[in-house]
């Protein structure tokens, strides 16, 4: 039998979201309305994986050489170029559970005490042979519970119970939605709300054949969450909606971009908000970004611009948060001020969550007022005392 052709095998993945992109893009339009300002909310999910550059695995301490560099860029950038709050730009640290080094989250903790930063979870699994249930609660739990109860980080629901943590999929593949690869546990979506994951970060994955047919959506799963890629349907968010199921699934724009061809024609590229040397950054970029319009249904004036990148690959460092990223988001910042046409605000992943919140419950004024509106930082509540008898 021969062997099927990968570009066959590629669109036949691909399917299932381009059939349903005319109709979200219809919907993107429609949910557009208003003529005011916008608030633009940036949060960039960084794939944060010091020991690793794409090619080769690093020891220990060329990753602290490596970390202490890019602390140091991050604070140079953040104190170059702050929001519309005066908050300073930062990314979001998901940093592997499966490559845990006790200094490195110490570095990134002091870095996260600085306003620099915030750290998550994620997650490589499945990659030789299929996880288990029991494995992948385990690897949750246990660093779950060490960044919150060793380092300080993390959250807790309006500041109580257990820690909780925003997620992105290693390779993709959360739900098992890869075929069966990078992954193997179809209820992963159901052991993400067991153990206290309050977001998933991971999409847009496209061109992955993890790609489900939700695009450019801020929503809740609308299959079981014991289904294989149960976030394969979605319920949207809506103002007045109520407390969702959670993980609230949060993805980044996905769009098609047509401003290249070839003799005359234009050939569309996959826009799917990474921040990578290969994709230039400009104000092309940035009006695709806000027409995939990833709202809070009824809140139309606030649109979330989630973007993912990794960082410690050196050829795109420049681009996540050294010199091209400190122009480029100045760029941004001095175009909305000097139009009038929207404000800009950095969150975190658990800012960006808290602003959702507010949102669904139909809060009012700058989304900026609610980064700590239900999720607070563990590092920054006060340490509990134990009563004396």
């Amino acid at each position: 039998m021969a062997s099927e052709d990968p570009l066959i095998s590629r669109i036949g993945h691909a399917l299932p979201w381009l059939a349903r992109y005319p109709a979200a893009r219809a919907r993107a339009l429609f949910a557009a309305n208003g003529s005011g300002p916008k608030h633009l909310i940036f949060c960039i999910a960084n794939h944060f994986e010091p020991s690793w550059n794409g090619t080769e695995l690093y020891d220990i301490d060329t990753q602290r050489r490596r970390l202490d560099n890019w602390c140091e860029t991050a604070r140079e950038t953040g104190e170059a170029v702050t929001d519309a709050d005066g908050t300073m730009f930062r990314h979001t640290n998901f940093y592997p559970a499966e490559q845990y080094e006790r200094g490195l989250l110490e570095t990134l903790a002091d870095l996260q005490r600085a306003g620099l930063g915030e750290v998550e979870v994620h997650l490589h699994h499945g990659v030789d042979t299929p996880d288990t249930e029991e494995g992948l609660r385990r690897q949750l739990v246990e660093f779950r519970d060490r960044l919150a109860g060793d380092h300080g980080l993390l959250s807790r629901l309006d500041g109580s119970g257990d820690p909780m943590y925003a997620f992105v999929h290693g390779n993709w593949a959360l739900g098992n939605s890869a075929g069966g690869q990078f992954c193997g546990v179809d209820n992963e979506l159901a052991i993400l709300n067991e153990t206290g994951c309050y977001a998933d970060m991971t999409l847009p994955s496209a061109p992955d054949r993890s790609q489900v047919p939700v695009l450019n959506s801020i929503y809740q799963c609308a299959l079981p969450m014991e289904h294989r890629a149960a976030h394969g349907r979605a319920d949207h968010l809506k103002k007045g909606g109520g407390e969702p199921k959670l993980p609230v699934i949060i993805t980044g724009p996905l769009m098609f971009d047509w401003t290249s061809g070839t003799r005359g024609l234009p050939l569309p590229k996959i826009e799917n908000g990474e921040l990578a040397s290969h994709r230039p950054i400009d104000m092309a970029r940035v009006r695709r970004w806000i027409r995939a319009n990833i709202t809070v249904e009824g809140r139309p004036d606030w649109i979330f611009i989630k973007l993912h990148c990794h960082g410690f690959f050196d050829h795109d460092r420049s681009a996540c948060i050294g010199e091209d990223a400190r122009r480029f988001f100045s760029e941004i910042i001095e175009h909305g001020e000097g139009t009038g046409k929207y404000k800009v605000h950095f969150a975190t992943a658990r800012e960006m969550f808290n602003m959702v919140m507010a949102a669904v419950d139909g809060r009012e004024g700058p989304p900026g007022d609610y980064r700590d509106y239900r999720l607070r930082q563990i590092m920054t509540q006060p340490m509990a005392v134990p009563v004396r008898a």
